[in-house]
Parts: C-alpha cells; sequence; structure tokens
C-alpha cells in the first residue's frame, strides 16, 4: 500500500484533505468527501457529545482537551464544513449559550474571548471559521503585539503586574493561526497582514526553533510536554516545527534559507515506508482516539508533512 493508499484508506476529514492539497482531485470530489466530515467518523462523533447547553465537557475552555474551545479545535482541524447543518446548529448553540467567566461575576460570550493573548487567538480562528468573527478581538489582539514581533499571555490584561516583553512561540502560533484565518474567511486587511508579516519574521529569524541570542535549540520551560522538535496531533496550545511549517506553508509564505534547517529536521523523521510517526501526545482525556500512539505511523502528522513539503518543493 502506497502512503497516499494509506492516507485515503481512512476517516472522510483525512481523506478530503488529501484529495485537495496532494492529489488535487476536482472541487466537487472534494466538496463531496469533506461533507461527509459532519454524518460521519470522527467529525460527526464529535458533534453529537455536545451538551443541549452549548458546551463539550462541561467548560468553555476547561477542562484541557475535552472543553468546548479544544473540541472546537478539532473540529476545524478536521475541517468540518462550518456551512454544514450540523455545525451551523453547534455554532448557535454555543453562541447563544456558552460564555467565558473573567471574574467571578463577570461573563461573556464564548466569541468574545476571554483575557488571555493565546486564548483569544483561538477564539478568533474559530470565531471566523464558524461564521462568528470579533473584529474588536482582532483589534485586541494587534494591539497586545510586542516589540520584538510576536505575542505572550502574559502580555495581556490576564496577568497585571506580571507582564512579559518576550514572545511565547506556543501564545505566537495561536495567534498566528487566528489571523490568518481572519484573513481567510472574513475579509484580507493590512494592518492584519503587517502583525502577521512580523510574526513570521520572529519565527524566520529564530529558524523556527532556536534561540536568537544563541543558536541553541529552544528547550520550552514550561510546560514541561512541550517539544519544539518533537511532532504531536491534535496540537492543542501547543507549537513545534511541524505546525510552524504548516501555519507558513497556509500563509502562502514563500519558501527561503531561513526556514532549510526545519525542513531538513522535518525530514528526517520520516521513516522507510514514508511515513511520520506521533512523537508528543500531551496526556490527558480526550473524547476520541484518531492515532495509535506516539512512536507509531500518524496519518495527520504524515499528511501535514506532505503538504509541507509539497510546498516547500514547488
Amino acid at each position: 500500500m502506497t502512503v497516499l493508499d494509506w492516507l485515503l484508506d481512512s476517516d472522510p476529514s483525512i481523506r478530503w484533505q488529501v484529495m485537495r492539497d496532494l492529489t488535487n482531485e476536482p472541487d466537487e470530489v472534494i466538496a463531496a468527501e469533506r461533507a461527509r466530515v459532519a454524518t460521519e467518523g470522527w467529525g460527526a462523533r464529535l458533534l453529537a457529545l455536545q451538551a443541549h447547553n452549548g458546551q463539550w465537557g462541561g467548560g468553555s475552555y476547561h477542562p484541557y482537551w475535552t472543553s468546548t474551545t479544544y473540541t472546537l479545535l478539532t473540529l476545524r482541524d478536521l475541517g468540518v464544513d462550518p456551512n454544514s447543518e450540523q455545525a451551523r446548529r453547534a455554532i448557535k448553540l454555543v453562541r447563544d449559550n456558552v460564555q467565558f467567566q473573567w471574574t467571578e461575576t463577570d461573563f461573556k460570550p464564548f466569541f468574545e474571548g476571554e483575557a488571555e493573548t493565546c486564548i483569544n487567538g483561538m477564539v478568533v480562528a474559530l470565531g471566523s471559521y464558524f461564521g462568528e468573527p470579533s473584529t474588536s478581538l482582532v483589534e485586541r489582539l494587534l494591539g497586545e503585539q510586542l516589540v520584538d514581533g510576536g505575542w505572550n499571555c502574559w502580555a495581556g490584561e490576564a496577568w497585571p503586574g506580571e507582564e512579559s516583553t518576550r514572545s511565547s512561540f506556543n501564545t505566537m502560533i495561536s495567534v498566528l493561526e487566528g489571523l490568518l484565518e481572519y484573513e481567510k474567511s472574513v475579509a484580507p486587511d493590512p494592518e492584519v497582514t503587517k502583525a502577521r508579516v512580523q510574526g513570521h519574521e520572529y519565527l524566520l529569524e529564530r529558524r523556527l526553533f532556536r534561540r536568537l541570542s544563541t543558536g541553541e535549540v529552544i528547550e520550552p520551560e514550561w510546560p514541561k510536554t512541550s517539544d519544539f522538535t518533537r511532532f504531536s496531533f491534535p496540537p492543542w496550545y501547543f507549537y513545534d516545527v511541524l505546525r510552524g511549517l504548516d501555519y507558513l506553508r497556509a500563509a502562502g509564505v514563500d519558501p527561503e534559507p531561513r526556514i532549510d534547517e526545519a525542513i531538513e529536521l522535518l525530514v528526517s523523521r520520516r521513516d522507510a515506508d514514508g511515513r511520520w510517526p506521533l512523537e508528543n501526545s500531551h496526556p490527558g482525556e480526550v473524547h476520541l482516539e484518531m492515532e495509535a500512539g506516539d512512536n507509531q505511523p500518524s496519518r495527520w502528522n504524515t499528511l501535514r508533512a506532505l503538504r509541507v513539503l509539497k510546498w516547500w518543493e514547488r
């Protein structure tokens, strides 16, 4: 079985992205396969787990990996059609019922965001993708961009008196993905593009995983399960090199020499059968298992790696 056959012998959420990104099937074929995500397999299972109050997992952001935020992030990763009847019904429940708690007495609608920059990056991505965009939240993210070009959760109003002046890769990737989704799904915006380009430059100056000051590979101090050189899926809020490369591809950034080493790292992880393993799954309860486990071949990582290489080799 070829790698492409192995990828296609899977869930509709993987098949439709293979058809779009790797085999270049006709649009109507891709659309038909994508439509199945909401009615079959992983996408349908996740949608069916939504409670009558609009939540998943009993909360807006917690518990990790099963809450409303992370379930919607997974549905976006699966590529469920936001215009499908099932997705529209689910998003209406979220919009009308789910809130973020800022203080003991202050609650805000889900798509208006939270106090932390990283969470707001996720919410901008979700709102833009699912048809509930927040321009005010985008403007807030633009105002929180740091001098070095990136973002950090500790730079926002969630941590008064403890603000950081140095960007975080984990926060940055969530914000960049959110701003890109806003431009793709809502409208291009010169100020948003400018902010994203500054974020690109932050990543590129660091070769996607090295310290600017010493050139050493970055070893994140927190959280302990974070490792930029080992590839995860779902990524949740964690940055890694594959996620960074896939973002640059999606953003239409032209391949350039500062990405060379990250590509070499990516290629080095391919096994003898042409597949990539799951390397660093993050502990915690999940709604469903989509992979066989760490150190086993991963369809999601293989799909993402192959489309990155296709972008790089063009």
